[in-house]
């Protein structure tokens, strides 16, 4: 470090108050962000790192910074909006997890290999499948190779000091590269410590710095860029050489950023973390909150005599290779233990760059045993510690590793205890009322369909079991059960990750009695569309002894239909024979009650918040139903359990269509009184009130010609949206006087919105 930087510290240090914050990881890393007031911060919900956005809209509400939060349509949406904005020379954040990491990995090569800095936070949790939303670093080792620099961290305090540090490393002139701070998904990110953090924003950007005038950008009109040119194999590697130097050189930079904010703050950090490591024989090599939770264990055998240590990394990217040979000099016994697993490589990835690393050191070297612990978010305790250093001392006894690599906390299956089903399958029969006619009018085009009074389908058996883990009040399922009623027959049903799926399945139970499939948010209507397809082919073939009757249908809601919306319509343009059923609960409740394109103009969420400086969310809500109907599918509708005979017979008519002509789509509106701030009691009225006030028409779009079902109008029935939006605490505020411009702007929609039906309805060739 120089004299003049030396210098400059010393009087921003005499001159700069740190306070004691009692604070989680995610808040942290929030406030991080507010601090440094980053330009831009593309996002997408996801467990566990969604609070962050959550945190900076709190403080946006406030007025607390000026981050421009742009909520995605998904991950990789998200990924995209952020390198946009790198490339027009903005400082720009992320967060992400799991599989939101997986879906934006094809654009983390393109910001690292086209060189423009970023800071994302991956709060890590286990991929998929089977899904688990807790914390383990299978995500992380996707992004090993991705060419970002990786810093870790252990504690919140870490979490924020690194994101400090973080830009710094990205904008340097070394470096020129995106930053990922990771850390655990609910062990950091959610659990609060005492933490220092600095009084003033300002000591934070001082520290930061402008951003870099030299780095270029495509608003530069004097110095016009290309980004992404195509390259040849000559010049990508070159380019590809380029990069591997600086992030190399992101090593040497991280030592001094971090020795300057050693100065700063009185926190160092180091490339390793290295705990009673000067004259170890026995150690653990562990990454993150393990580390933490392992230090009182060294502590204990230190104390029997026994020369143990402790070895975590603050930096993934670049390995600190270097280090890890000084620091394994003399240890006898090492064990590495990993949160994720490299399949069929005997040890994951830390495994083998650290037995990498240490080929270089002159001398012996340690027995290396690897193991798989804590996937998932399973915990970590002290006597976990305690069975990995015995696994290590007998290694040091014995002088060699009796079995180098294995998962730790595996138990194997019994016999007697295989799982027996609860609820005994049922087939096709019992759902078969023979109650409901549905026939073609060959004079209209369109089909005819009668019903029983409701009363007479009550005897028909519930698709989805009780015991269910939803929320009081949830319309989630009398809607769902609502529409099966109308479906007759054998049924195979696809559900997104949301609400309906997480409450009805946690292994080894679940609700359905039928054939189910989970799959992602992103892909579920090409997943399902590959199941119909396959039954058909395989029926086609004679392989397939099964009856004719299936109905396919796919459940999605809590956004599905945003980050889905891609997937939803080439499945309808390619119009395969199932349904795709969306309910509609005005964000995703799944993750927190975020903001969802479907949620409405003006109404608070998580991500959306209501204070002096915003009133909700911004801009009008999707129309889904319209934007289905324009793939020119079959049979698009709309409905709600408030008036049940319109949708069961709307679910007879989507039966028909899926079975002979192609795709249906249909759209539910169910309360949500977790979020909604409403009472359980209250779904039937609060939904009723939607559709009688046209924000929510009931209509359908069959053969391209559009008939509203029920028309609050004809039959004296319209109320003022206010009468809807009383019901719910998310949108009260929108009837105060200060919001009146707000909700006319609401009022004005909904109206245009409902003209532009009865227009269609009136004229059947719009």
């Amino acid at each position: 470090m120089s004299l003049q930087t030396k210098e400059m510290n010393a009087k921003l240090a005499s001159a700069n108050d740190q306070k004691t914050v009692f604070e989680s990881g995610n808040e942290l890393a929030a406030m991080a962000a507010a601090q440094i007031n980053y330009h831009i911060m593309g996002y997408f919900p996801i467990t566990p790192s969604t609070e962050i956005a959550q945190y900076l809209d709190m403080m946006k509400t406030r007025g607390e910074h000026d981050i421009r939060l742009i909520p995605a349509d998904g991950e990789h949406g998200s990924a995209g909006i952020c390198y946009g904005a790198a490339a027009a020379g903005a400082r720009v954040l992320n967060a992400t997890s799991a599989n939101g990491l997986l879906y934006m990995i094809e654009q983390l090569p393109v910001q690292a290999g086209t060189r423009f800095p970023m800071v994302m936070n991956l709060v890590t949790r286990a991929v998929s499948g089977p899904l688990d939303i807790r914390g383990d670093h299978s995500d992380l080792y996707y992004a090993l190779n991705t060419g970002w620099v990786i810093l870790t961290a252990r504690s919140p305090q870490a979490v924020y000091d690194m994101n400090i540090m973080a830009l710094r490393i990205a904008e340097h002139e070394k470096v020129q590269l995106p930053v990922i701070v990771a850390y655990d998904g609910f062990f950091t990110s959610h659990q609060k410590r005492r933490v220092q953090i600095f009084s003033d924003r300002e000591t934070v950007q001082r520290f930061v710095g402008e951003k870099p005038s030299a780095q270029p950008h495509v608003l530069d009109p004097e110095r016009p860029i290309i980004v992404g040119a195509y390259m040849n194999g000559e010049d990508l590697t070159n380019n590809h050489y380029q990069q591997s130097e600086a992030i190399l050189r992101a090593g040497e930079v991280f030592r001094e950023v971090a020795e300057e904010y050693a100065a700063l703050s009185g926190r160092s950090y180091g490339a390793l973390d290295l705990y009673q490591m000067e004259d170890a024989e026995v150690a653990l090599f562990l990454l993150n909150s393990a580390a933490e939770s392992s230090k009182d264990v060294v502590d204990r055998l230190r104390a029997q005599g026994i020369k143990a240590g402790l070895i975590s990394p603050n930096i993934l990217r670049p390995f600190p290779a270097a280090a890890v040979r000084d620091a394994l000099r003399g240890v006898k016994a090492l064990l590495v233990g990993e949160r994720a697993d490299s399949y069929g490589a005997n040890g994951a990835n830390l495994t083998h760059e650290v037995k990498s690393a240490i080929q270089d050191i002159r001398g012996p070297q340690p027995v290396v045993l690897s193991r798989i612990f804590g996937l998932g978010g399973k915990d970590f305790y002290a006597d976990d510690a305690e069975a990995f250093f015995a696994l290590a001392l007998d290694a040091l006894e014995k002088g060699h590793a009796e079995k180098p690599f294995d998962y730790y906390g595996h138990t194997p299956g019994r016999e007697e205890q295989r799982l027996a089903p609860v609820i005994s399958p049922m087939a096709g029969e019992p759902f078969k009322s023979g109650l409901i006619t549905v026939k073609m009018n060959e004079e209209t085009g369109k089909l005819a369909v009668k019903i029983p009074p409701m009363r007479s389908l009550t005897a028909k058996p519930k698709r989805i079991a009780s015991g269910h883990g939803a929320c009081p009040g949830c319309g989630i399922f009398p809607g769902l059960e609502l529409f099966f009623k109308g479906i007759e027959g054998n049924v195979v049903t696809l559900f997104h990750t949301g609400c309906a799926y997480i409450t009805t399945t946690g292994y080894p139970y679940n609700s359905h009695k039928q054939s189910f499939i989970h799959n992602l948010f992103q892909n579920g209507p090409a997943t399902l569309s590959g199941t119909v397809e396959a039954f058909l082919e395989q029926r086609r073939r004679g392989e397939l002894d099964v009856p004719d009757d299936f109905t396919f249908v796919m459940i999605t809601g809590d956004g599905g239909m945003d980050i889905g919306m891609g997937s939803a319509i080439g499945t309808a343009l390619r119009n395969h024979k199932m349904i795709i059923l969306e309910y509609d609960n005005e964000g995703y409740m799944n993750t927190g009650a975020q903001l969802s394109y479907s949620t409405p103009l003006g109404h608070m969420t998580s991500t959306s918040g209501v204070g002096k400086k915003q009133q909700g969310k911004p801009y009008q809500h999707k129309d889904t139903a319209q934007i289905m109907a324009a793939t020119h599918i079959p049979y698009v509708f709309t409905g709600t359990e408030a008036f049940p005979q319109d949708l069961v017979k709307k679910a007879a008519k989507a039966q028909w269509y899926a079975q002979n002509e192609g795709m249906v789509y249909g759209k539910l509106l169910i309360t949500c009184p977790l979020n909604w701030k409403s009472e359980d009691k209250e779904g039937e009225s609060i939904v009723r009130a939607a559709v009688d006030s046209c924000f929510f028409p009931l209509y359908e779009v069959e053969r391209g010609e559009t008939n509203i079902t029920y028309n609050p109008e004809d039959k004296n029935k319209r109320v003022p949206l206010t009468d809807w939006l009383k019901y719910m605490g998310k949108s009260r505020h929108l009837l105060k006087e200060e919001n009146k411009e707000l909700l006319t702007e609401f009022e004005r929609e909904v109206e245009r919105r409902w003209s532009i039906l009865k227009a269609k309805h009136e004229n059947p060739l719009l």
